[in-house]
């Protein structure tokens, strides 16, 4: 296929669409001088020009219902064209593919430059008044690659696609995936880190976002000394993806951090609703937009339990734990707070800011933790429930998914006996259960039944009626399908053996995760005993 007709089907798809490329990022911020694509520290530039490296024998595997959401049907999404694209293969003319600049905070030190080291930005597009920033994610490296590749395995490549489309399922803010690719190459990766490198396939995401500017970019702006740069960044972030704010100057600069925070607490009270960890809380991690962003060693919580990890690196610290990530979006926040001083030149504003983001977190968790257990109105003794359950979960190992979704079963009208059969299937050694432990279960159950109860009589409703819109409300923010961590790495293995069933049934399965779905009712179980230690299923690395 000729470059040109690559660029006529490509214009076609635009024009029958209403997508218009629309580079907003790389008209408005400055470019690194230096057109070769070779590993350097680059200086005074928010990105750098890098193309993809051409796989001759790549493959898509799957795309998202995203592609329909961006305006292709089926019959565009089988082309070839299409396929070129979403590799990395051939581009129309115009379009400059490029890596950002950005630097950050990794596990709590400072890593000076770091940027796209494994995805190059496509191009930027308009559809139905909707900007989406195309990317690939181990389509080769980049000038911000280090000692990388730039490249990415299946394994990791399946975890993120698969993810990140879940997550906005969910409800939650996030990048999303429009493909998943095979490269047709093999790719040298040492996957625990610890010497036994091996080859495995290579593979190509195509993300999707309005942005994805992270914290990072801010921080290296601020590091290169050059407050024209930062006011640049800043401006540019504001004017395109925070255009409500009418205010100039500090003022500006103010809301507009005070917006990324609030948004930033949004996204961790949706990870903790849910057990979400993202492992790596890097600033360079951070979206700018409050988006969920780069899916390395995530995992989901089976077990309740707020010093789980699932990355392998954060192992002995644990900085990145389930229970400490509001924490560290704090600290993040400050970093990014510290990035911006230059333009705010008012710390006891920006102080102000952050100390309402705890005030907020506090508020915010407790409503949203009221809604899990039911709850609609508020009484004094609740956060001391909700304490006291989050205990009682970590005492036994207790999933988290299924406990709360069984929950909604339970009913005012019940004793604590009932409520415990009810509840038991969350249980992962139910024999095992202490007696002390069983009846501190049934001390909390009692409780919760009696809140319960002022809760129907303070809604005014009768029994029937109060359980029904109770296990509805209930269902609507407990989800009953999560992409579990041995359920992904299950995908991944037949994935290795050229099986995508598994792939295209689990997809299906989590575009309607708060619904009732008979037929993949095998997945709403505990964690099989298999895969308690087993590589992939619990703890993962960095490594993709």
């Amino acid at each position: 296929m000729s470059l040109n007709l690559v660029s006529f089907q490509f214009y076609y798809l635009c024009m029958m669409h209403d997508i218009h490329i629309n580079n907003s990022f790389t008209d408005a911020l400055p470019q690194d001088p230096i057109t070769e694509n070779y590993t350097r520290q680059v200086t005074g530039a928010a990105y750098s020009l890098a193309q993809p490296l051409v796989f001759k024998n790549a493959q898509v595997i799957h795309v998202s219902k995203l592609a329909q959401e961006l305006g292709f049907t089926d019959e565009e999404v089988q082309s070839l064209a299409f396929k070129n694209i979403v590799t990395g293969q051939e581009f129309p003319d115009g379009v400059a593919p490029y890596a950002m600049a950005y630097a950050g905070h990794q596990f709590g030190n400072w890593a000076g430059q770091l940027g796209d080291g494994r995805a190059i930005n496509l191009f930027e597009m308009l559809h139905h008044d909707q900007r989406w920033a195309l990317q690939l994610k181990g389509a080769g490296p980049t000038p911000y690659s280090r000692s990388g590749d730039g490249l990415a395995v299946l394994r990791s490549s399946i975890r993120e696609h698969l993810c990140s489309e879940a997550m906005h399922h969910l409800g939650i803010p996030t990048t999303r995936s429009l493909s998943l690719s095979l490269s047709g190459d093999q790719v040298l990766r040492d996957m625990l880190y610890d010497g036994n490198a091996a080859h495995e396939k290579g593979a190509i995401v195509c993300r999707v976002a309005p942005s994805f500017i992270r914290f990072g970019n801010f921080e290296w702006a601020a590091a290169q000394g050059n407050p024209e740069y930062l006011k640049q960044l800043t401006d540019y972030t504001i004017k395109t993806f925070y255009s409500h704010i009418t205010t100039t100057g500090k003022e500006a600069y103010l809301q507009f951090f005070k917006e990324v925070t609030a948004r930033t607490l949004d996204t961790i009270i949706h990870w903790q609703r849910v057990g979400f960890v993202h492992g790596v809380m890097n600033t360079d991690n951070m979206s700018i937009l409050g988006l969920t962003i780069d899916y390395g060693p995530y995992g989901w919580l089976e077990p309740y339990d707020h010093g789980w990890t699932p990355n392998t690196t954060d192992r002995q610290n644990k900085r990145y734990r389930y229970g400490a990530q509001p924490e560290i979006g704090l600290w993040n926040l400050l970093q990014l707070a510290n990035a911006l001083y230059e333009l705010i030149n008012d710390g006891p504003a920006l102080e102000a800011i952050l100390n309402d983001y705890k005030t907020n977190y506090q508020s915010q968790y407790l409503t949203m933790m009221q809604s899990k257990l039911g709850l609609q109105t508020s009484q004094e003794n609740d956060q001391e429930l909700i304490a006291t359950l989050e205990h009682h979960l970590q005492l036994h190992e207790t999933d988290m998914t299924l406990f709360f979704r069984e929950l909604s079963l339970v009913e005012p009208q019940m004793d604590a006996d009932k409520a415990f059969v009810t509840i038991s299937m969350a249980f992962y050694d139910l024999e095992n259960i202490s007696e002390p432990h069983q009846w501190s279960w049934l001390e909390w159950l009692e409780r919760y039944l009696k809140r319960l109860q002022l809760e129907q009589d303070a809604l005014g409703m009768d029994g029937i009626a109060f359980a029904k819109a109770k296990q509805q409300q209930m269902n609507a923010i407990n989800p009953k399908y999560v992409l579990r961590n041995y359920i992904a790495q299950m995908v991944i293995d037949d994935a290795d053996r050229g099986d995508y069933t598994l792939l295209n049934d689990v997809y299906k399965m989590l575009q309607r995760p708060y619904d009732e779905q008979p037929e993949f009712d095998k997945w709403y179980d505990l964690r099989p005993k298999w895969a308690r230690n087993k590589v992939g299923c619990s703890m993962l690395s960095c490594s993709s």
